[in-house]
């Protein structure tokens, strides 16, 4: 037998038969959706973060000398944050994962939902870094404007620092995108049929590992390039915006 003949009867095994090529697809599905929520909810829980505590580094100090309330409660929500990114940073996504599995959402039983909710939580804590250094990097004279033209902090935030800080960390955001596919290679543990986990279930049943484990990196690795070539096309278009 032949190289080719051997390669058309191990796919044929891995992905004809039993019909496993289905379970390859599902699992992409399932990794794609995993990724996409989870970004959504990084990004919104990521920009409350990071407007939190770039408002405390801007502003803490002012703020503590007048006092009051407003003070107290952005105090106590930048040491809530700090702990919050503390925590999550410093713990392996996986033991996140299996927490949110087996302690925190015991008594929910649809993985793929648990899996976006442990990874948004995670990925919230990498992108209100990049949210913070993107609205830190604006200058202090885009608030002054703001303030000129009768906004309040909120409002000069939210309708002229964000949109700028956005232009600067988009590429940034785009690579946590790319990092986040690849964290979810993990959700297996909790069930979850994944692309990976669609691959190693297709080894436990031909006892064939090359196969089916290389067309997953491969699908991987095809994703990434692509998601790399679209970040490359997007930095060339922000840097003619500039000139």
């Amino acid at each position: 037998m032949n190289w080719f003949d051997k390669f058309c009867n191990d796919f044929t095994l891995n992905f004809i038969e039993g019909d496993r090529w289905k379970w390859i697809l599902e699992g992409l599905g399932n990794t794609i959706i995993i990724t996409i929520f989870a970004l959504i909810i990084g990004v919104l829980l990521g920009i409350i973060i990071a407007a939190v505590r770039s408002t405390y580094d801007k502003n803490g100090a002012d703020m503590k000398k007048r006092g009051g309330p407003a003070y107290v409660f952005l105090k106590i929500g930048n040491t809530l944050c700090n702990l919050y990114l503390t925590v999550v940073r410093g713990t392996p996504s996986v033991v996140q994962l299996l927490i949110m599995y087996f302690i925190i959402l015991v008594n929910v039983t649809n993985g793929v939902f648990v899996a976006i909710i442990a990874f948004g939580l995670n990925s919230a804590a990498y992108v209100a870094e990049i949210f913070r250094g993107g609205i830190m990097s604006i200058d202090e004279g885009q608030f002054e404007a703001g303030r000129s033209l009768g906004f309040n902090y909120l409002q000069t935030m939210f309708h002229i620092i964000l949109p700028q800080a956005i232009k600067v960390i988009l590429p940034s955001l785009f690579n946590e995108f790319i990092t986040l596919i690849k964290e979810t290679a993990v959700a297996g543990y909790v069930g979850v049929m994944d692309l990976t986990k669609a691959g190693d279930k297709i080894r436990g049943r031909t006892f064939s590992a090359f196969m089916p484990l290389i067309a997953v990196a491969l699908i991987y690795l095809g994703i990434v390039v692509l998601l790399t070539q679209l970040l490359k096309q997007l930095e060339k278009r922000l840097r003619k915006s500039e000139r």
